[in-house]
């Protein structure tokens, strides 16, 4: 949406400054796509360390700051990956406490991910679920939708706690 609304403001203005030389509106032109840019367009990158994470289950915490990504991976977490994580926020009587490192699975990435049917899956957030070293989910429920995918990685479990499958 954000590519688009850019694409009307320069239309907008190249039919009201079109009597005006080509340095006005180039001028103009280049202070609208920063302005626009800056205002409307969200970076979409891989859930990498340093990323808040929200956590999608009833194990007690709410917010999980990624410390490392799993399996070797250089560029960062996608759907269905594991991360290790410290708790930053947490109820007071859940399982998990504040400071706390945690494994979760990435159930919902802001960064888009192919389908082989030709579409692509995206989300507006970032959330794991908590997990043990086994693999197992530390809370009863999972909360929101959830892709497919998490099948190819073998975490079922998660998948028949979710109330959505997308």
């Amino acid at each position: 949406m954000a590519a688009c609304f850019a694409s009307k403001c320069s239309h907008v203005g190249r039919s009201l400054l079109g009597g005006l030389g080509n340095n006005a509106y180039g001028l103009w032109s280049t202070m609208q796509e920063t302005t626009c840019s800056n205002t409307f367009c969200q970076l979409r990158t891989f859930v990498q360390m340093g990323t808040n994470l929200k956590v999608v289950d009833n194990s007690g915490a709410k917010r999980v700051k990624c410390i490392q990504v799993l399996k070797g991976r250089k560029k960062g977490a996608r759907l269905g990956d594991t991360v290790v994580g410290s708790v930053k926020e947490a109820q007071p009587n859940g399982k998990v406490k504040k400071g706390q490192v945690v494994y979760g699975v990435v159930v919902r990435a802001a960064m888009q991910r192919l389908r082989r049917d030709g579409s692509e899956v995206k989300f507006d957030d970032n959330a794991v679920v908590l997990i043990n070293k086994q693999g197992e989910p530390v809370g009863t429920r999972v909360f929101g939708p959830v892709p497919h995918e998490l099948r190819k990685k073998n975490h079922i479990k998660i998948l028949s706690l979710a109330e959505h499958i997308a």
